[in-house]
Order: C-alpha cells, then sequence, then structure tokens
C-alpha cells in the first residue's frame, strides 16, 4: 500500500509535523512526502491508496498569496506567496472518488478553538472531489507563528500517522509494506 503526503510550509513547522506523519505511516504502508511548490500541480499519482494533506492555518483557512506575503514579511522564506496547498487542492487532475484522505494544520496554540482551520478547508475541497476522510482533520500546534511546534507535537504527529496507517490496512484488508 501506498501513501502520499502532500505538504505547504512557510516556516517549517508544516513540513516538520509532514515528515513526522510520514514516519508514522512508515510503520505500515510505503509514503511519498512532496512540498507542494515542488510538486505538479494537483498530481495524485496512480496507485495512491492514501492522501494526507496539510498546511498552515492562516485566516482560519488554508493560505492564499496575501497571507503567504504577510508571512514572509514576518520572516518565512522567499518564493513561497504564488503556491500553496489551496493551488494544489484547486489542481488536482483526476476525480479521486473513494480515495481514503486525511489532512492536517499547524496553528498557534494561544488560539486552540479557532472557528476555522486549513485542515477542515482542505477536507471539504478533497470531499468534493469524491474522497472518503479516513479521520476528521487534525492540528497540530506551535508556540507563536514562526514556531517552534508545541511540546510533542512530532510524537503526536508521528503517532497520528502511525494510527491512519493501521486503520488503513485494516479497513482495506491487504499485507502492509512492513
Amino acid at each position: 500500500m501506498k501513501a502520499l503526503v502532500m505538504y505547504e510550509s512557510m516556516f517549517g513547522n508544516s513540513e516538520r509535523v509532514a515528515r513526522a506523519v510520514a514516519e508514522g505511516l512508515a510503520e505500515h504502508v510505503e509514503v511519498v512526502v512532496r512540498d507542494v511548490t515542488s510538486s505538479p500541480g494537483g498530481e495524485v499519482p496512480v496507485g495512491t491508496d492514501l492522501l494526507v494533506v496539510g498546511g498552515p492555518t492562516h485566516a482560519f483557512s488554508m493560505s492564499r498569496p496575501g497571507t503567504r506575503e504577510d508571512a514572509i514579511r514576518q520572516g518565512a522564506g522567499q518564493g513561497l506567496a504564488t503556491r500553496g496547498l489551496r493551488e494544489w487542492l484547486e489542481g488536482l487532475d483526476r476525480d479521486l472518488h473513494g480515495l481514503p484522505a486525511a489532512t492536517f494544520d499547524t496553528r498557534v496554540s494561544r488560539v486552540r478553538r479557532l472557528p476555522g482551520s486549513a485542515a477542515r478547508s482542505a477536507a471539504r475541497v478533497l470531499r468534493r472531489r469524491g474522497v472518503r476522510m479516513l479521520v476528521l482533520p487534525e492540528s497540530f500546534f506551535v508556540d507563536d507563528v514562526a514556531g517552534p511546534l508545541s511540546s510533542d507535537e512530532i510524537t503526536r504527529a508521528r503517532v497520528w500517522g502511525e494510527r491512519l496507517a493501521a486503520q488503513l490496512v485494516a479497513e482495506d484488508g491487504r499485507t502492509p509494506a512492513r
């Protein structure tokens, strides 16, 4: 079985979460991890058994060019303003009917109960594409806009990834990759 983890990361926090989720997934399935800025628009390879997508919560949703520009002004890496998770999802190139998926986001810990999140927004887009959400959207917390990740979030992300893979394998009935 194969999983694809796609992420957007402005300050490196969402990337660290994505890689930790991938480590957990790799306990049961083969995993490919890709940054949306370096991946062809909306490409989900044929043979993908699980799609996991995540990125930072900006203004109660997935980032937009304006919010990415604000992040750059706050010290995020240059050249990231043109493409994010939102654009990658908008470019999905095929029907994903029935594909299991999961979404995550990173958000500032001092505001744990935001009315919206990147993970929930991404899940809505994916459901419109026909995917089957394997679990509810998950949030991982950073101490401040630029980070770092809050204590134990990497461990929590790894465990979440392992649980995703175990659930996928249990529902599918196929032998895991490892």
